[in-house]
């Protein structure tokens, strides 16, 4: 049995179709199975233990990098797939599931961008209000393969888990020491939430808890910059440092992770660490940190969710109107253990 993941982008999807993975794995333990990923969210599953290859491609250029598209496709036809998934739903990632040639092409109906065209065996259409993970794990229910407990495997190997702990150490975080992690980073400027206000969190933590705050990201940037001169420099800023990987396995470590909605908030879902999540424009029963012990703050908004990266109008109410005030209640319920079950799931900020 040779089986072909297709799921391009972006981190927080591909940690979503983690599950389906570990289903597939779970019901053939010695089928070839592979993934084809676009270079962002590439790191997530390199080296990954229950995939046989992975495939990366870069995003939005096959034609500038012709020969690396053409060298994968070229394998991809030549692997022979019994099973072909796709998980993207997407034009692109339906012209890959022509290119693959697989037996048994297998998405949803009514996909976007008339991906399911390319399709020989079409599930009917989704719910677009059930979540991505639900989601993706029909697609493999659709195979026949019995239920099996949702798990998030992310492979981190024994030097990734090294530089981790180097850091920390470089920073004077002691072992067991706690820590809360802030992500304020996400692609889509009307998810972000201010600036001043994730300043104002950070100092309100680090003066009422006996915990220190990590700085994650992508980048190292002007705004990490205005966030340590708003704090006064107590923070630690390790944006930038780290790896998909890495990031996992620091956050293992944390006390809780503060973010926007974002691949980051799924990595520290698939980790197990509790998630305050900050929603404006996007629908958290969709795609929010899966899982029971999560809590997301909120804006109760006419206009919210939109869907939209530009607002319309509401000069981005639905993250402007949230505060600190309607964010660390919520923090410290998280830092309390008995509490944490009565604190999961929608807070709505009034």
């Amino acid at each position: 049995m040779k089986i072909l993941i297709i799921k391009l982008s972006s981190i927080g999807d591909v940690v979503h179709t983690l599950p389906a993975l570990y289903a597939l794995r779970n019901a053939y333990p010695s089928a070839k199975i592979d993934w084809l990923v676009e270079e962002d969210a590439s790191n997530i599953l390199i080296g990954h233990h229950l995939l046989n290859d992975v495939f990366t491609v870069k995003k939005n250029g096959w034609f500038r990098d012709f020969k690396g598209t053409y060298n994968v496709a070229k394998n991809i036809k030549a692997s022979d797939y019994d099973i072909v998934l796709d998980f993207q739903g997407l034009f692109k990632s339906g012209i890959w599931v022509f290119l693959s040639g697989g037996k048994r092409r297998i998405g949803f109906d009514k996909s976007r961008e008339m991906s399911y065209l390319f399709l020989n065996e079409r599930l009917p259409a989704y719910d677009p209000d059930k979540h991505a993970v639900e989601r993706y794990l029909d697609i493999v229910k659709y195979l026949k393969i019995a239920a099996v407990d949702v798990k998030f495997p992310i492979f981190i190997s024994e030097n990734e888990k090294k530089k981790v702990s180097d850091l920390l150490r470089a920073n004077a975080v002691g072992d067991g020491e706690p820590f809360i992690i802030v992500n304020y980073m996400a692609r889509w400027k009307t998810k972000l939430w201010d600036i001043g206000k994730f300043a104002g969190l950070c100092n309100e933590i680090m003066d009422r808890f006996t915990c220190r705050v990590v700085i994650v990201g992508a980048s190292y940037n002007d705004k990490n910059k205005e966030i340590a001169f708003l704090t006064n420099n107590r923070i630690i800023d390790l944006s930038g440092k780290t790896t998909l990987k890495e990031l996992a396995h620091l956050m293992s470590f944390s006390s809780a992770v503060i973010t926007v909605d974002s691949g980051p908030m799924h990595i520290a879902a698939a980790m197990g660490v509790p998630v305050i999540a900050i929603f404006g424009p996007t629908a958290p029963w969709r795609t929010g940190p899966y899982g029971k012990i999560h809590s997301v703050v909120r804006k109760e908004l006419p206009c919210s969710p939109c869907f939209s990266r530009v607002c319309k109008g509401m000069d981005n109410a639905c993250m402007k109107e949230i505060e600190v005030r309607d964010v660390l209640p919520v923090v410290e319920a998280k830092l309390n253990y008995t509490q944490r079950g009565a604190t999961s799931g929608l807070y709505i900020a009034t």
